[in-house]
């Protein structure tokens, strides 16, 4: 039987955490992800992304099982993950005003803009109504899209460096 000891392990034993931030004037710091602050942001831009999926979604509804708009938006997403990503790298490292920017737009409204679950679920209902070869093109379609959108993102993002700066 092992016994539990609260004592903490010395800072040189321990792997680095990019969400626990060493300025935080606070005794104990508090990894990111457990403070009010930023779950709050994550909360208001995810509701902000799913809204606006929603909209679209409802305006372009799917066809013959295969929702198109959902497609895009996942591209469109993916784009502007990858460009915000690296636009906030090169500015410098993940803390105050980029780190707010990075869970607000970045995890909070694309995280909800896009949808893993309905591509999915599009795939899924595809396969069921025996239409698997239409479901594994959507599915495939939609993932290497996606990296292709990212990956462009990250271009574009790269081509502009901080106070004007071409790479």
């Amino acid at each position: 039987m092992t016994t539990r000891t609260d004592t903490p392990m010395p800072d040189d034993q321990l792997p680095p955490d990019p969400d626990v931030d060493a300025n935080d004037p606070t005794p104990v710091a508090r990894p990111v992800h457990l403070r009010w602050r930023f779950l709050g942001l994550v909360a208001l831009g995810g509701a902000a992304g799913t809204a606006l999926r929603d909209v679209i979604n409802t305006l372009l509804p799917a066809h013959g099982g295969v929702s198109w708009s959902i497609f895009w938006v996942n591209i469109v997403g993916a784009f502007l993950l990858g460009l915000l990503l690296e636009a906030l790298a090169h500015r410098g490292p993940d803390e105050g005003r980029r780190r707010a920017l990075r869970l607000l737009l970045g995890t909070g409204v694309l995280g909800g803009f896009t949808t893993y679950s309905t591509l999915a679920e599009s795939t899924a209902a595809l396969f069921i109504d025996g239409r698997g070869l239409a479901g594994t093109g959507y599915a495939l379609l939609t993932v290497l899209a996606g990296a292709i959108a990212t990956a462009i993102g990250l271009r574009v993002a790269g081509w502009v460096r901080p106070n004007g700066a071409r790479a």
